[in-house]
């Protein structure tokens, strides 16, 4: 790190502190013996959400969160979770490393979670996702529901030996 006042010397560590989304740095410049402070920051991991139409566009937390609080409109299900699902899903986008992330797959994540926390909300959130052109399509998703909440049980009291 350069010194901000001679802007010639190298500078050296004299002491590190962490706070909450960055780390402060005492430095003292090698040349001049001046002291200064710098803070580093990580830079936030920009992700982009490629659009079934082929458009890009910033991915946005509060988008996917007011989604998701769309479906689990007037149910038991709280505020605390439904950011928690957000921020999960987040969290995997940013875990899997890729700069660009098809909306497909980010559907996908939220009617995996919303499966597993609210079987209306899967299905509000499903209706509008995928986009059911008449009612023999929404009784096939709630058939698939159904499917997978049976299996689930079978799980829970039988565990399966291989998968």
């Amino acid at each position: 790190m350069r010194c901000p006042y001679c802007m010639e010397g190298d500078s050296r560590v004299i002491d590190s502190r962490e706070l909450d989304q960055s780390i402060r740095r005492r430095r003292e410049c090698l040349l001049c013996g001046a002291r200064f402070t710098t803070f580093e920051r990580p830079e936030a991991v920009r992700l982009l959400v490629v659009k079934k139409d082929g458009r890009r566009e910033e991915f946005d937390l509060r988008k996917l969160t007011e989604g998701i609080r769309k479906a689990c409109a007037k149910r038991p299900i709280s505020s605390e979770e439904i950011e928690q699902v957000a921020n999960e899903i987040e969290s995997e986008l940013v875990r899997q490393g890729r700069p660009e992330v098809p909306s497909q797959h980010i559907g996908e994540l939220v009617m995996a979670r919303l499966r597993e926390l609210d079987e209306v909300a899967y299905v509000r959130f499903a209706s509008v996702y995928r986009q059911f052109k008449d009612v023999d399509s929404l009784a096939e998703e709630i058939a698939e529901l159904k499917e997978w909440k049976r299996r689930a049980q079978v799980d829970k009291v039988q565990p399966r030996l291989i998968t």
